[in-house]
């Protein structure tokens, strides 16, 4: 069975997408990044976006958000945590049941071109990373008028 797919036949007719035909191959094959913690990825509007991660059990002190390089990594690390009802030299807490996980974690995303980080905020143990894309005045269609002579040819 084939693992990777074959971009060579868009090389031909596409400039300058040898950087995303790579991106595609590396998120094709099979990474070692952990499904934890379970995120969602959401279209606000035409160029805003939204990643709601579940981060039951972490305060913002504990998380920290970087974006650089067309990158976002948001990084989890929670202290050891006493039971205030034991003294800070006993033994750890004693679960009968575990279900939510408070280990650390490290998500990244690989942003595309313009896409900024606007802000970001915690609610009811959810981390709301809130991104929009920014299209510079350059690269923006415009209208071309057409006014029947030539600017560069200043002889006529």
């Amino acid at each position: 069975m084939r693992n990777s797919t074959d971009f060579s036949p868009l090389y031909r007719s596409f400039i300058g997408f040898d950087h995303l035909a790579s991106l595609i191959d590396k998120a094709s094959q099979p990474g070692k990044q952990s499904s934890y913690p379970p995120y969602n990825i959401e279209l606000l509007a035409e160029n805003q976006y939204r990643i709601t991660m579940a981060v039951a059990g972490f305060s913002q002190e504990d998380i920290d958000i970087e974006s650089k390089h067309n990158g976002l990594v948001i990084v989890g690390t929670k202290q050891a945590t006493v039971n205030p009802n034991q003294e800070s030299n006993s033994a750890p807490r004693q679960f009968l049941h575990q279900g939510i996980a408070e280990r650390n974690f490290e998500r990244k995303f690989q942003l595309g071109e313009h896409v900024k980080v606007i802000g970001a905020f915690m609610e009811n143990g959810l981390l709301h990373v809130d991104l929009e894309r920014e299209i510079p005045e350059a690269l923006k269609a415009r209208k071309i008028a057409i006014n029947g002579k030539s600017l560069l040819n200043k002889d006529s």
